[in-house]
């Protein structure tokens, strides 16, 4: 993953958390390295080290740290570092949704090496969406569950998320069913 991805988690530790906590947890990782430099690739199992050592530290599940991550990924660093690139996924949570499929060609203009998922967006109806998630990482079902209350959140729309399939159960792919409350 690229270093953003960890420098995204540094930022949620420290402001949630304390630099103390970070530092314990950079160290319980095995991660030296001062920075991560953004457009850098770092290993996949740095980033998957630090959300399991967040967990330790922390003592909250890693499901949780990794649900955190997702929002904060959202509202903090997409939004704030990214916000054009957030602004062409739509206007609302619904359009950004549908637009899924196509959001990541735009991040592959900054990030080439990038590996990105790729998503079929089920309209079910008005108020009910089936997101299909497809990725060659595995592990990252609640990030993508965070990401989709983040955006919940930026676009102030109520939702409701269960999961319909989910690749730790032996499904092929994970299925959010997501459902717009009005």
């Amino acid at each position: 993953m690229y270093g953003l991805v960890n420098q995204a988690i540094q930022g949620l530790v420290i402001d949630n958390f304390g630099s103390e906590n970070w530092d314990k947890i950079k160290h319980k990782a095995g991660v030296t390295d001062d920075s991560f430099l953004t457009n850098e690739i770092y290993d996949d199992s740095i980033t998957f080290n630090l959300a399991i050592s967040a967990s330790d530290v922390l003592n909250i599940p890693v499901s949780d740290v990794l649900k955190t991550f997702g929002k904060y990924w959202i509202i903090k660093v997409g939004n704030e570092k990214y916000g054009p690139l957030m602004k062409s996924g739509g206007d609302n949570f619904i359009d950004f949704i549908v637009n899924l499929p196509n959001f990541h060609s735009r991040v592959m203009l900054i990030y080439a090496d990038i590996k990105p998922p790729e998503f079929i967006v089920e309209r079910v109806s008005e108020n009910k969406i089936m997101l299909h998630y497809f990725s060659t990482r595995q592990g990252l079902t609640d990030f993508m569950f965070g990401l989709i209350q983040g955006l919940g959140e930026l676009y102030n729309t109520p939702i409701t998320i269960t999961m319909a399939a989910d690749r730790r159960n032996g499904d092929e792919h994970d299925i959010y069913e997501i459902n717009i409350i009005k």
